[in-house]
């Protein structure tokens, strides 16, 4: 007789196919766990999605109509419902919260009906807190009595706390956390980020892009947002040689700004803007690039970070949120000032007038990447958070 698998129940506020780090994450992590059984519930945001679908190792429960603003906004009510009667059914024995947000109160509400079930909390954020009072057209009174403790209420819930860097479980500290807390990073698809091509492929991209010898690409992959800040990428291409140019792979609410940017500035030469892409094909436009750069305001931690560096790339990050925790300024990377242009071009001239400090930066980053962030090892970690909480 097999012997009986726990249950996990997933609060995410998106999920597929909105699929940003946060979601990729539970992704990799839960499908290498073929010994749990996962549902999850979410937003439903967009009328052509069903109801109930399966991804991989999931089971999907979406809710709501199928408006983006409307679904989020009534998921802590929608998704209590949906919960409370799949656990009526299947009796879960923990309750996995992706990120403090809609469902994570939905998620707060199953665990005061059914305190017997355990609470995990996963902390992804890349935004700063105060991001939340956008909900209250940016009132301060406002956020600290109709948001704020509905955003609290998970942590003090909350049995078990990841943090994917020290950034963020200095946050929950912050946030009065008493439970315990572990840090335990996004992980990276090092068999994808690392494969080996046939030489005729960097060739092709090198074709499509126009690359000529002696141009030096500088490559964002990544949502177009105000957070990353790559209106200063392209300011900074005034203070670097013409032969440096600079590729952005991603869309997002930037485009437009960015556009306007690099035309007051005359630069439509030495900017390309791709779409998003997946990982298989945005992976050959990495091997091309010469040095990654995100000038971040706020992150998480990075993980577009993490994946040029298992690539090859070395890269460029400012010191904030998650970012110190893999990049160490002159071994793994180098930083940047935030908002400062020219502080992001005197960064790049290190590395193309260095090259011993180039390479070595290199091959530091691959070490850590293939060493401390493939997503085996990292679900191994959470596989150890759910058997002690389940033995508690």
């Amino acid at each position: 007789m097999s012997e009986q698998k726990s249950k996990i129940l997933i609060f995410s506020t998106a999920y597929y196919p909105f699929m940003s780090g946060a979601e990729m994450a539970v992704d990799e992590i839960t499908k290498r766990m073929q010994d749990y059984e996962f549902d999850l519930i979410c937003a439903r945001m967009d009328k052509k999605l069903p109801r109930e679908d399966k991804n991989n190792n999931i089971n999907i429960y979406r809710v709501g109509f199928g408006c983006r603003i409307l679904d989020k906004f009534l998921l802590p009510f929608w998704g209590y419902i949906q919960a409370k009667k799949l656990y009526q059914k299947n009796e879960y024995d923990i309750a996995w919260s992706l990120m403090a947000s809609q469902a994570s109160i939905a998620a707060v509400f199953l665990k005061k009906k059914f305190p017997q079930v355990k609470l995990v909390l996963t902390l992804q954020e890349g935004d700063e807190e105060e991001y939340l009072r956008r909900y209250v057209g940016g009132n301060k009174f406002l956020y600290r009595i109709l948001i704020r403790p509905w955003h609290l209420s998970v942590f003090r819930r909350a049995d078990f706390i990841t943090a994917i860097s020290n950034y963020l479980k200095k946050r929950a500290l912050d946030n009065g956390v008493k439970c315990k807390i572990s840090v335990i990073p996004n992980g990276v698809d090092i068999d994808k980020f690392s494969q080996k091509f046939s030489n005729d492929v960097p060739g092709d991209i090198k074709l499509e892009l126009n690359k000529k010898e002696g141009e030096k690409y500088l490559i964002h992959t990544g949502r177009l947002n105000y957070k990353n800040a790559l209106n200063d990428v392209v300011q900074a291409l005034v203070y670097l040689p013409d032969n440096v140019k600079f590729l952005q792979i991603g869309k997002g609410e930037e485009l437009e700004n960015l556009r306007k940017t690099i035309s007051e500035l005359k630069l439509e030469n030495r900017v390309i803007l791709k779409n998003f892409m997946e990982h298989k094909d945005m992976v050959k436009y990495l091997r091309l690039a010469d040095i990654f750069i995100r000038p971040s305001l706020s992150e998480g931690l990075g993980n577009s970070f993490l994946e040029a560096m298992a690539v090859g790339v070395p890269i460029i990050g400012t010191p904030v949120g998650g970012i110190p925790d893999f990049l160490i300024d002159g071994e793994t990377g180098l930083f940047c000032e935030v908002k400062n242009p020219k502080s992001i071009a005197e960064a790049v001239k290190k590395y193309i007038e260095d090259k011993d400090l180039y390479n070595r930066i290199v091959q530091n980053g691959q070490k850590l990447v293939l060493e401390n962030y493939s997503w085996d090892k990292i679900t191994k970690q959470m596989r150890e958070v759910f058997l002690s909480i389940l033995n508690t």
